[in-house]
């Protein structure tokens, strides 16, 4: 079991296009994700601790992650204003990942390893698909995970409670909201 001193802020899936059934009422839910995201990750750049984001590629086998930003920034609405929020900043790292997943065929694990990370905090979208899969996997690595459900968003708010409440009852996850937490990381 590693000791749970470094913590880093993983950003899931929050460069989107939200072109997809569903897709409008997650970008809804997003949007105030979004804004406690970009809080937390202000908090973790003040403490000095990694900031990775974690994409799906959406199958552009040929891209890049500034690809991704570029796309979104370019669609009128919630897509723009995320990207425009969440944009990563000099000293952040990105991975793309072709599934949900961010651990599956990606460099993921490496960059924590090389980080010297022990515990993940994991937001992004949505929570009951891509950020449940990566803390389901990050568990299974036995990484410290917090889930804060105010950083996350799903199409409608029980898949998002049924996500989180799964992940509490499974692997003991911490899910409570950044403003109930205070800090970086609850568990620190």
């Amino acid at each position: 079991m590693r000791p749970s001193n470094q913590p880093a802020l993983l950003i899931i899936d929050v460069m989107n296009h939200f072109e997809f059934e569903g897709g409008q009422a997650l970008a809804r839910a997003a949007m105030p994700a979004s804004r406690a995201i970009a809080r937390l990750r202000d908090r973790y750049d003040a403490a000095g601790r990694p900031v990775i984001y974690a994409n799906d590629n959406w199958m552009q086998w040929q891209g890049e992650f500034s690809d991704l930003i570029a796309a979104c920034r370019a669609k009128p609405g919630p897509a723009a204003q995320i990207a425009d929020t969440l944009q990563p900043r000099k000293g952040h790292f990105y991975v793309l990942k072709p599934k949900n997943s961010a651990f599956l065929a990606s460099a993921l694990p490496v960059l924590l390893v090389q980080l010297g990370v022990t515990a993940l905090a994991i937001t992004g979208i949505a929570a009951d698909a891509c950020v449940l899969a990566t803390a389901l996997d990050s568990n299974m690595r036995d990484y410290t995970v917090w889930v804060p459900g105010d950083c996350t968003a799903a199409r409608d708010a029980g898949a998002k409670s049924r996500a989180l409440q799964l992940l509490r009852s499974t692997i003991h996850a911490d899910t409570r909201s950044t403003r109930a937490v205070g800090g970086l990381f609850p568990a620190i």
